[in-house]
C-alpha cells in the first residue's frame, strides 16, 4: 500500500497511470457512443444539432467545443480527453494532500481511477466523471477554507468546482453543495458569510445556463423538472429499483434500462458491497478522533447525496452514474487502508496487514480488468454498426440536408452528417406530419429494427435497405424528394 509519506511524485505517477490505462484500454479504435454523439453535436460546426433533452446540462459540450471547432478526429478528440481527465485527477486528489497526506491522497486517487467504469469513461465526451473530480475538488476546497490564511483563494476555487460540476450536471451540483450547506448550518467556523457565498454561489453560477435554457426551451425551472422526471421514467416513483439495478449492473452494460438482467457473480459486487462497510467504519473511527473527522464525514455524506437520487428514484442504471459517489468515497477508504497499516498491533505485524490489503487490491484489480475489457469490447461493437449503418445511407444517397429517424436516429444521423427526429420515446423531437412533410424537400431515411413489430404507417410504402454490418433495416422513399425552390 501506499505510504502515508509518500514523496510528491507518487500522486502524478498514478496521474499517468491513468492517462496510459485509457490510452492502452478505452481509446483504439473506439468511436462514438449515442450520447456523445448528442452532446458533441451540439457544438459541432459541421453537423445539425440532435434534441438536447431536459435531464441533459451543456458543460461537457463546451469543454470539447474547442477540439471540435478544429477537427472532426474521434482519435484527437480521445487523445485530448485522455490529457485532460488524467491532469483533473491529478489536480483534484492534490487538493486533499494537505487534508490528508500525500500518500493517502495518491491512494484514493489510484482507488478511483483503476475501477474500469473511470477507465472506460475518461476518454469519453460524457459528464460524470467530471463531475466526480469536481466533487472532490470541491469538498477539499470547502474543507480548506476553514483552516488555511489564504481563505480568499480557497474560496474562490469553491466556488469554481462547485459552478462546474453544476455546468456539467444540473442537479448532482446542487446535491453536492447541500451537505456543505448543512455543515455551514451546523458549524460555527464554517458559518461565515464567504464560506456560505460561496457554497450558494458556485451552484448558481454553474447553473445560471440551465435556469436560462429552462425559461427559454420548458417555460421554467419547474416544468423543465417536471419534463426531466418524465424523461428519466418518473422520478420518486420507483423506490430502490435503481439500487437494485445499479446492482445488477455493476459488470455492465452501460446502460441498463430496463434493467431484467441477472446480477453478477458474487466475486465481482463484493467490492461494491463492502464499499459502503468501509465508509461506515472509516466515519466511526474518525467520529472517536478530536481532530480531522471532518475530512472523513463530509466526503461521504456528498458521496450518499449524489448516489441517493441515482439509488432510490430511478427504475434503470447505468454505472456512471455513481462515479462521483465512488471519487469521494475512495477518500475515507484510502485513510482507514493507511491507518489500518500504521496502527497495526505487534501480535499482527504491519508488513502482514500491508500484504493482505495489497492481495485484496490485486483481486479487486483482476475483477476490473476483466470488466474493462469486456464493457470496452461491447462500446465498440455498439459505436462501429453506427458508423456501418451511417457509411451505407450515405451510398444510398443520404447527403446532408438530410434526416434520419427511428431508433438510433441520434447517433447515426450524426456519423452521416444528417439532422435527427424522433417521434415517441424520450427523444420526441417531431410528429409523424413532421417527418412526412421533410420527405418532400430532402432524403429522409427511417432506420428500423426487424425485431420491432411497429413500423410507422408513412414507411409502409418505402422501400427497405439492408444495412451490412447491422441488424438494422433502412426505409427510403419511393419517390424522390423534391428540391426546394
Amino acid at each position: 500500500m501506499v505510504s502515508a509519506r509518500a514523496p510528491r511524485a507518487y500522486l502524478p505517477a498514478v496521474a499517468l497511470a491513468f492517462a496510459v490505462l485509457q490510452l492502452c484500454y478505452a481509446v483504439a479504435h473506439m468511436d462514438l457512443g449515442w450520447d456523445e454523439t448528442v452532446y458533441l453535436s451540439q457544438t459541432d460546426p459541421h453537423r445539425p444539432a440532435a434534441f438536447f433533452s431536459a435531464p441533459r446540462s451543456r458543460g461537457i459540450s463546451l469543454l470539447v467545443a474547442p477540439v471540435v471547432d478544429v477537427t472532426p478526429s474521434v482519435a484527437a478528440l480521445r487523445v485530448t480527453l485522455v490529457l485532460l481527465s488524467s491532469a483533473a485527477l491529478f489536480a483534484a486528489y492534490r487538493v486533499w494532500e494537505p487534508l490528508l497526506s500525500r500518500g493517502r491522497a495518491a491512494l484514493a486517487a489510484l482507488l478511483f481511477c483503476t475501477l474500469w467504469t473511470t477507465v472506460l469513461y475518461g476518454p469519453q465526451a460524457m459528464p460524470n466523471l467530471w463531475v466526480a473530480l469536481a466533487a472532490v475538488a470541491a469538498v477539499g476546497w470547502f474543507l480548506r477554507a476553514r483552516r488555511e490564511p489564504g481563505r480568499a483563494a480557497a474560496l474562490t476555487w469553491l466556488t469554481g468546482t462547485l459552478a462546474a460540476a453544476t455546468l456539467f450536471r444540473a442537479h448532482d451540483g446542487v446535491w453536492l453543495a447541500l451537505p456543505m450547506l448543512a455543515a455551514c448550518a451546523a458549524v460555527r467556523e464554517w458559518r461565515r458569510p464567504g464560506t456560505v457565498a460561496a457554497v450558494l454561489g458556485g451552484p448558481a453560477l454553474g447553473g445560471a445556463q440551465w435556469a436560462a435554457e429552462a425559461y427559454a426551451r420548458f417555460g421554467g425551472i419547474g416544468p423543465r423538472l417536471r419534463v426531466a422526471g418524465d424523461t428519466e421514467g418518473g422520478m420518486g416513483a420507483h423506490l430502490g429499483g435503481g439500487l437494485r439495478a445499479a446492482y445488477r449492473s455493476l459488470d455492465g452494460p452501460q446502460l441498463c434500462r430496463p434493467c431484467h438482467i441477472a446480477a453478477p457473480p458474487i466475486a465481482h459486487t463484493l467490492w461494491w458491497l463492502l464499499l459502503p462497510a468501509l465508509a461506515a467504519v472509516a466515519c466511526v473511527l474518525a467520529a472517536r478522533r478530536r481532530t480531522g473527522a471532518a475530512t472523513v464525514h463530509l466526503p461521504v455524506a456528498c458521496a450518499l447525496l449524489l448516489a441517493l437520487p441515482y439509488l432510490l428514484l430511478l427504475d434503470y442504471a447505468a454505472p456512471r452514474f455513481l462515479l462521483p459517489a465512488y471519487a469521494l468515497l475512495a477518500l475515507p477508504v484510502a485513510d482507514l487502508a493507511v491507518r489500518a497499516v500504521r496502527t497495526a498491533r505487534p501480535s499482527v505485524p504491519r508488513r502482514a496487514v500491508a500484504l493482505l490489503l495489497c492481495a485484496a487490491f490485486a483481486g479487486h484489480l483482476a475483477v476490473q480488468a476483466k470488466e474493462l475489457r469486456a464493457n470496452t469490447a461491447d462500446a465498440r461493437d455498439t459505436t462501429v454498426r453506427y458508423r456501418r449503418a451511417a457509411r451505407e445511407l450515405g451510398r444510398l444517397g443520404l447527403a446532408a440536408p438530410c434526416l434520419v429517424t427511428g431508433p438510433r436516429a441520434q447517433p447515426v444521423g450524426y456519423e452521416a452528417g444528417c439532422a435527427s427526429a424522433q417521434t415517441m420515446g424520450n427523444n420526441r423531437s417531431a410528429t409523424t406530419a413532421d417527418i412526412v412533410r421533410a420527405a418532400a424537400s430532402e432524403p429522409v431515411a427511417l432506420l428500423y429494427d426487424p425485431g420491432d413489430p411497429y413500423l410507422p404507417p408513412y414507411a409502409r410504402n418505402w422501400r427497405p435497405h439492408r444495412l451490412p454490418g447491422t441488424d438494422w433495416l433502412a426505409y427510403i422513399p419511393r419517390t424522390p424528394f423534391k428540391d426546394k425552390p
